[in-house]
């Protein structure tokens, strides 16, 4: 009698959890971002943000809401989270009384004295069979918890999936707005040409200039059509990765006319001075609730090593004729208990807590190795926001000098006073400079999208 008061509680309780104490690891990176030079000074970190802070043109904003509805990425993410819960809900099952049911019908014949069939005796069965497994080392629980947190976790990856995507779009929208640049600039490059290659015509027409001059203006006008015809090209896949990320035809009037434009509505995301920022990204998130997945599934195998017990009853009716199924005589109970451990097993069960340990290990050096990629990730994106600022303007004054150069040249040239090898050297020189400012505007402004990834993106 002692011994049942004692175990009554226990009972009551309904189990006994024999998951390790956990505590979120240490993040194993500096406090704060790096400084000096090329970092710049960072202003506080916005308390949440979304993309819509960062991404301030409508066109790329309606262009992020289409995908967000069309992408198949996160139609995959989504349907991965829906197995989670289902396998939660298939889990969780395990710990309620589970009833099954069985009815049947026998049919005999009758004899009579001399053994003959004299007609035929029906009978009949009805019986309900209740068992509940009694979680009292937390068995079940753990097993529960595990796949709650694994769920938690298939969310969390639905939205790293869904910062990726929106900084996909991003990226590919300012790069087709970089090739519509790049695009104008050979259109500006073919029309250039073909004026060098008219005037040059002209001077040899005029005896002025030698017959190489118009063979070299010639090879320029065709160089300056091929990279036209590339460029167009370029921008045309450039669509279509568009229309991949959308998962949907895109609008054109959604598209951007210049990196220009573009690249200025980008907003600057301030990452502020602490590093625990790198807690809200969506990669930290899952690595932690797998790791917490882990500790629930080191208590489950611990329980493992433990008796499982289980309650099993049986309600039933039985009679040997169909109108006697529902009198008193016909009911029947039976209730019991019973325990079930094995006392060999070649060391599984122990084998089993070893493996959800060294799991356990393997997922903290996952959440660890997160932290630490997010935290070199976000000291990347800053110390090339600190240089983009002087690397534009540098280049910009570089293409102003270009352009002076090759109006000063192309006039000595009308006059006599510098052979055609200038005025080409000076076209090659502004063209390459001017491809060059468009690739460092665009760098600049996914820089600004790299920063909002790197910071996790999105909040919940």
């Amino acid at each position: 009698m002692k011994r049942l008061l004692v175990l009554t509680p226990l009972l009551l309780a309904g189990c006994t959890s024999l998951d390790p104490a956990y505590r979120t690891p240490a993040a194993p990176v500096p406090v704060s971002w790096p400084v000096g030079d090329p970092y710049r000074g960072e202003a506080p970190a916005l308390a949440d943000f979304n993309h819509r802070d960062v991404l301030r043109d409508v066109r790329l904003q309606t262009l992020v809401g289409q995908a967000l509805q069309n992408n198949r990425d996160l139609r995959i993410a989504a349907a991965n989270i829906a197995a989670a819960r289902a396998q939660v809900r298939i889990t969780r099952a395990n710990q309620l009384p589970r009833l099954d049911s069985s009815a049947g019908v026998e049919v005999t014949p009758r004899r009579d004295e001399d053994g003959d069939i004299n007609g035929v005796r029906v009978g009949g069965s009805a019986s309900l069979l209740p068992s509940f497994e009694l979680d009292l080392f937390g068995l079940l629980a753990s097993q529960t918890r595990a796949q709650q947190e694994r769920l938690l976790a298939t969310g969390a990856a639905e939205r790293a999936v869904r910062v990726a995507l929106i900084g996909d779009i991003a990226d590919a929208w300012l790069a087709y707005a970089a090739d519509t640049s790049l695009l104008t600039i050979a259109e500006n490059t073919v029309a250039a040409a073909e004026r060098s290659r008219v005037l040059t015509d002209a001077r040899l027409r005029g005896g002025v200039a030698p017959r190489t001059d118009l063979l070299q203006a010639q090879q320029v006008l065709e160089t300056a059509r091929a990279d036209l015809a590339e460029q167009r090209a370029r921008r045309a896949q450039g669509a279509n990765l568009l229309q991949l990320l959308v998962g949907a035809p895109v609008d054109p009037s959604l598209l951007p006319s210049s990196i220009n434009q573009a690249a200025a509505s980008v907003a600057v995301l301030p990452a502020g001075l602490d590093s625990r920022i790198l807690l809200r990204r969506p990669d930290v998130i899952e690595a932690e609730y797998r790791l917490r997945a882990t500790n629930a599934e080191i208590g489950a195998a611990r329980a493992a090593l433990f008796p499982r017990i289980s309650l099993t009853g049986l309600l039933g009716l039985a009679s040997s004729t169909l109108t006697g199924l529902f009198t008193g005589s016909a009911f029947n109970f039976s209730a019991g208990a019973g325990a079930t451990y094995s006392i060999f097993n070649g060391g599984a069960a122990r084998a089993n807590v070893a493996l959800a340990r060294a799991d356990q290990q393997a997922a903290l050096a996952t959440y660890e190795r997160a932290i630490q990629t997010g935290f070199r990730e976000v000291a990347d994106a800053l110390a090339d926001r600190g240089t983009f600022d002087d690397r534009v303007s540098a280049n910009q004054r570089n293409l102003s000098a270009a352009n002076d150069t090759l109006r000063l040249v192309t006039a000595r040239y009308r006059e006599g006073l510098d052979p055609f090898l200038n005025v080409l050297d000076a076209q090659r020189s502004a063209y390459a400079i001017e491809r060059n400012v468009v690739a460092v505007q665009l760098a600049a402004a996914q820089n600004r999208v790299a920063v909002y990834r790197a910071l996790g993106g999105d909040g919940i």
